[in-house]
């Protein structure tokens, strides 16, 4: 048997060595790991480790990475408790669907609200103070949903965690965007979105070690923690130089309407995006009754469901930004992974699937197919100039989320007409035409230079 104290001095001896090695990967292997993936092309990656990082760079990206994991985390959160929280609220049968239907609703709500709100302080007051603000205002309504007694009080949380949680994506895509150069923005995109799909992960992780009400606690504490992250980070130069140009409207809606043509394009833009929270929130979100429907052999759980479809939705998204950056192009990605969508929406209501671990397998190929939300957001960011850039990027992805309004409507509608498989096909085909037709009507931004404004002839 060892000697206990020979034991000890061994340890103690250890210590010093083992500190050294956890201290060179925390400041060394891992900021420079992060810098190779965000500042140089993806084919050159074996020989960077060496260079040193740009500091700006690497913390706006791991603040934005964090702050969309938190994001994710909240945003999915619902989707995953859904069921357990309103049982506890006193729902059953039909009204699990309704009340779900009716709390999701409010969410898209406050994050059509909070986008167009966030969109334009960040272009009128800067990008850090979006990023910190929303992650402030949705982390403390995350505590505030623990503690609610009825549906009523669930939905009026629900629309102020939607309303911050509308601005975290936007300003951080837009930061880091504006930081670093055209070739290589598309890699911190990538990192940022990649990250922050895994908050999904982690929620469905956790819910099936706590209950609801913690689970939402953590992710108010986990939101506020990232405030201590904000000193160090510096606003974008793009922005400092147009912020103290008088002579430019910043964040100002009506540049959309003045502009036929640049509406049209904040349209499509849109609308490109539309079949992932399809796909999320009528496929993922209502597996359970659509499984039953597909007779398939046990009950969905939620949890899993979610887990299986994000898990799928970080490979998709770090294998769409690889891909853009690879071949230097945003659109042909987005087609492929748009018609990948389509094939697995077909096979998901008709592919006779009956084992739930096949089902799971198959919510996976989803989320993967829908990971093209990465190059999505960079192009709704390379799209528009500097003085809109903040409005555009934050409202962009916030009206695809709230897309889920009309695209509920029409699924649960339908229902009234059709079954519940039938009426999901349609809503979902509907969904992938208006997308495809969309991204044919949009430019080809890999590349483009982010230094312009919108509207020069006009005034504040």
């Amino acid at each position: 048997m060892a000697n206990p104290l020979a034991l000890i001095q061994l340890c103690k001896k250890a210590a010093p060595a083992r500190a050294a090695f956890f201290m060179h990967v925390t400041n060394y292997i891992w900021p420079t790991f992060l810098h190779s993936l965000i500042a140089v092309p993806f084919d050159r990656l074996p020989y960077t480790f060496m260079h040193s990082p740009n500091k700006n760079v690497y913390r706006a990206v791991l603040v934005a990475a964090l702050g969309y994991f938190v994001d994710i985390y909240d945003l999915i959160l619902f989707s995953i408790v859904r069921v357990d929280s309103l049982k506890s609220l006193g729902c059953t049968g039909i009204e699990l669907e309704r009340n779900g239907v009716l709390i999701l609703n409010m969410q898209m709500l406050g994050m059509l609200l909070g986008g167009v709100f966030w969109g334009i302080l960040g272009d009128k007051k800067g990008r850090l103070s979006v990023l910190f603000g929303s992650i402030l205002l949705y982390s403390v309504a995350n505590i505030a949903n623990a503690f609610v007694q009825d549906v009523t009080q669930y939905a009026l949380v629900r629309l102020v965690a939607g309303f911050g949680l509308a601005g975290e994506l936007g300003a951080g895509i837009t930061l880091v965007g504006e930081l670093m150069s055209r070739e290589k923005r598309g890699n911190g995109t990538t990192v940022v979105v990649t990250v922050g799909a895994a908050g999904a992960i982690f929620a469905g992780m956790l819910s099936q070690w706590v209950n609801w009400q913690t689970a939402y606690l953590v992710g108010g504490v986990l939101g506020l923690s990232l405030l201590a992250l904000r000193i160090g980070i510096r606003e974008s130069g793009m922005f400092q130089g147009v912020s103290a140009r008088k002579e430019v409207r910043k964040g100002d809606f009506r540049l959309l309407l003045s502009d036929p043509l640049r509406a049209r394009l904040f349209l499509h833009s849109i609308l490109i995006g539309i079949p992932i929270w399809f796909c999320v929130g009528i496929l993922i979100t209502f597996s359970p009754e659509l499984g039953r429907d597909l007779h398939l052999e046990a009950p969905v759980v939620p949890a899993m469901a979610v887990m299986c479809a994000y898990g799928g939705l970080v490979f998709g998204d770090f294998v769409s930004g690889i891909a853009s950056q690879w071949f230097k192009t945003r659109k042909k990605v987005v087609r492929v992974f748009l018609f990948i969508t389509l094939a697995c929406i077909v096979f998901y209501l008709y592919g006779g699937i009956q084992k739930l671990r096949d089902f799971y397998v198959l919510c996976f190929v989803l989320g993967s197919a829908t990971g093209y939300w990465a190059v999505f957001v960079t192009m709704a960011s390379e799209h528009f100039g500097t003085n809109f850039r903040s409005t555009a990027t934050t409202s962009i992805p916030n009206f695809v989320r709230g897309s889920v309004l009309p695209i509920t409507f029409l699924y649960t509608t339908l229902q009234g007409i059709v079954p519940r498989i039938e009426s999901a096909l349609i809503t979902g085909l509907l969904c992938v035409g208006i997308a495809l037709w969309s991204l044919s009507q949009l430019h080809e931004t890999w590349g483009r230079d982010m230094d312009f404004v919108e509207g020069d002839d006009s005034v504040e």
